[in-house]
């Protein structure tokens, strides 16, 4: 028998070549497509709203187990994007608020953690997180912010229980919520 060894790179060379193409076709469709299915885009008059959350908007603590600040703060983050559409700032609100269709369907509306036990942070960008007690915010408002026309803006939100010695908890209670913008005081962006 004949062995050509040209012939045999030749044939080598195309089936690796053919190998590489068929990784990168499937590393593009496996990463887009879980890319997509985390996107979940919500919009008001000129704002988008991009969470990269399964859950999109919703945020919900369960099993919560009394931890410090500086646990709280290296808990995993709820992040989304904010997108000014407009050539012109719009000023805008990121609240906290209550899940109340959550609540009702879970039936627990005896087993929410009291705010007051509740800590959240907001972290624009790399900047530093704003550590807060729920219940001192006023209507749920984490911040209130401008953003400038065209401007993008990344947020991260980290909720958790406050570690309290002076109140004892259950593991049957937890918290729904639902990360909300307001645009103009009055425009929620919505699905």
């Amino acid at each position: 028998m004949y062995y050509n060894r040209k012939r045999a790179i030749i044939k080598n060379t195309i089936f690796i070549l053919a190998i590489l193409i068929l990784a990168v076709v499937a590393t593009y469709n496996i990463y887009y497509h879980f890319s997509r299915a985390t996107d979940i885009e919500y919009s008001s008059e000129s704002l988008d709203i991009t969470f990269h959350e399964q859950n999109g908007s919703k945020v919900t603590l369960v099993k919560a187990v009394p931890v410090s600040d500086s646990v709280g703060l290296s808990s995993a983050a709820y992040t989304f994007t904010v997108k000014n559409n407009l050539t012109e700032p719009v000023e805008y609100k990121v609240k906290l608020v209550d899940d109340a269709d959550a609540i009702i369907k879970d039936l627990c509306t005896e087993q929410q953690i009291p705010k007051e036990l509740l800590r959240v942070s907001i972290k624009v960008g790399n900047g530093k997180n704003s550590v807060y007690t729920l219940s001192d915010l006023e209507n749920g408002v984490l911040e209130n912010d401008i953003i400038g026309a065209l401007e993008e803006k990344n947020y991260s939100i980290r909720l958790w229980l406050n570690n309290s010695p002076t109140m004892s908890i259950g593991n049957d209670l937890h918290y729904h919520g639902i990360i909300e913008i307001v645009e103009d005081n009055d425009k929620l962006a919505i699905r």
